[in-house]
């Protein structure tokens, strides 16, 4: 039997993220790139998503672009010869995201996925049913 000489396994490797920690600098759109939020996923790497000047994109994603879902919010690079096909280049995080809303860069009416319930939101879609004595009776 081999002598063991690290800490751990493959398993114990794939569990680390330290990239999670560390802030990066915020990447502001240039030339032939807009802003967009994933309407949906298509699978295979591909999404819909919703671009802030309007139209609607079908999307495919690089290799290194972390893991997308519904809402939130990209950095798409447009292309020349397809007004309707894009590149997912940079996926923001939550808080890089309510950043650029507030620098004026994405529009108010965008909703963030921020994973926050708002108080009226809340209340909105509440689904609590209260029952009186009498209806739980009939039942």
């Amino acid at each position: 039997m081999p002598k063991n000489k690290g800490k751990g396994g493959k398993n114990r490797k794939r569990g680390k993220n330290e990239a999670d920690d560390e802030k990066r600098e915020l990447v502001f759109k240039e030339d032939g790139q807009e802003y967009a939020q994933v309407a949906r996923m298509l699978g295979n790497g591909r999404c819909e998503a919703q671009c802030i000047d309007g139209t609607k994109r079908l999307c495919g994603s690089r290799r290194g672009t972390s893991f997308l879902v519904g809402l939130d919010i990209v950095l798409v690079g447009l292309r020349d010869y397809q007004d309707d096909k894009a590149d997912v280049i940079l996926k923001y995080m939550n808080d890089e995201a309510r950043l650029l809303k507030a620098y004026g860069e994405i529009p108010d009416h965008v909703r963030l996925n921020e994973g926050v319930v708002d108080e009226d939101d809340a209340a909105a879609h509440d689904d609590y049913i209260q029952f009186e004595d009498e209806d739980i009776d009939k039942i």
